[in-house]
């Protein structure tokens, strides 16, 4: 009988430290996730292009969706006229950053992979896109820049935050 209660004692004091070594392992395996998730966080706001074409007005805005999806919009006024616009979507899926620009002319976005982020800069790429190839997003100091660029022309953005 003290053989019997000795057993089950064991057997369930194992089975405790087991759960307890699984519970370590998935918080830990959680808090990796979180230290390594990427944010982008320093994109959200109203932006308004500083080193624009004379007569031309660029903006533009970014929003949080939720942890994996930031949606941004880009435009350029001309006399009060729209003349240009883009939809963006910065989307994680499948452990993979892309971003999607669509614009109204098109039928389909352009997808560009992420190839490199740190904590305020990001670069994605496509290389079977005519122009750009490349878009690449900073931050520096209180301003926002970004460049679109191929092997053969590139063009900057600096933005300022607006209210």
């Amino acid at each position: 009988m003290k053989k019997i209660f000795f057993l089950l004692c064991t057997t369930l004091i194992l089975s405790c430290t087991n759960k307890t070594n699984e519970t370590k392992e998935t918080e830990s395996t959680n808090k990796s996730e979180i230290k390594t998730s990427e944010n982008f966080d320093w994109l959200l706001g109203n932006w308004k292009r500083l080193n624009d074409e004379a007569g031309n007005e660029t903006f533009e805005s970014w929003q949080k969706i939720n942890e994996t999806e930031y949606q941004g919009v880009g435009f350029t006024l001309k006399n009060g006229d729209t003349i240009s616009q883009e939809k963006m979507q910065l989307v994680k899926q499948n452990n993979q950053w892309n971003v999607s620009v669509s614009i109204p002319s098109e039928p389909q976005a352009t997808v560009f992979k992420l190839t490199q982020i740190d904590n305020h800069s990001f670069i994605c790429e496509n290389e079977l896109n005519d122009f750009p190839k490349k878009i690449e997003y900073w931050f520096e100091g209180k301003n926002l820049k970004a460049k679109i660029s191929n092997s053969d022309m590139e063009i900057a953005f600096d933005f300022e935050k607006i209210k």
